[in-house]
């Protein structure tokens, strides 16, 4: 086995490990601790957004071809993008109701088992379940369960809506910049995590969604919204 084979099957080893630390954040909801689940949270959110750059760079579905790693991809991200912050919800009594919960699970499970849930032009058809930042937000945010519930209605519809989302690795204009800011936005939500106090004082989560709006700009851009193709 070639040491190329080998950095092949740590890339694998890097997507399947997402499937651990949702374990961990499972753990921390269960005993309360919101804070540190949140990190969890974030590290796999962060594995997310560089595996499969890694992946393409090192030719992993040639160098291992028995791993289908899109599937492995999926299984991974069903679990930390959509069973974690529904538990996460539920724990906080975050929601009105649990069909809440349910909406978010249900509704991720149609996105994720899309046969075009990547369009061919590296985008993602329909919202992303993005269900982890929808979690951190109510969290960090203090949102009542009316207004909590509310968003998550909303977002369950999106992922029905047939618009164009940036996949933001596989961005063809704006990467650099779009990447750069994440980086920041996950350092800025961990930091508002890490010290609460002060975040609170200088209204750090609030500042922190101005990527989520970035993101959504550029996704109505480039995806093309209500123009009917994209413009990427």
């Amino acid at each position: 086995m070639t040491g190329l084979t080998l950095l092949a099957w740590g890339v694998h080893l890097l997507t399947a490990s997402g499937a651990v630390l949702a374990v961990l954040a499972l753990r921390e909801i269960e005993r309360g601790g919101f804070g540190a689940a949140s990190i969890y949270m974030l590290v796999a959110l962060s594995i997310d957004s560089v595996d499969g750059a890694l992946a393409r760079r090192l030719r992993v579905g040639e160098r291992v071809p028995r791993i289908d790693g899109r599937r492995l991809d999926d299984i991974v991200d069903y679990l930390n993008y959509a069973v974690v912050p529904a538990v996460f919800l539920l724990a906080l009594d975050a929601l009105l109701h649990w069909s809440a919960a349910a909406a978010m699970v249900l509704s991720s499970a149609y996105g994720f088992a899309q046969r075009d849930a990547k369009t061919d032009d590296d985008f993602f058809l329909g919202w992303p379940s993005y269900w982890n930042v929808v979690a951190l937000y109510v969290w960090l945010l203090g949102l009542s369960p009316a207004a909590a519930t509310a968003w998550v209605a909303l977002f369950a519809v999106a992922v029905f809506v047939p618009l164009k989302y940036v996949y933001p690795s596989r961005l063809r204009r704006f990467r650099a910049g779009t990447a750069g800011a994440g980086f920041v936005w996950v350092w800025a939500i961990a930091c508002a995590v890490w010290f609460p106090d002060v975040a609170a004082r200088i209204h750090l989560a609030g500042w922190t969604l101005a990527f989520p709006a970035w993101y959504l700009a550029l996704s109505a851009w480039l995806g093309g919204w209500g123009r009917g193709r994209s413009a990427a």
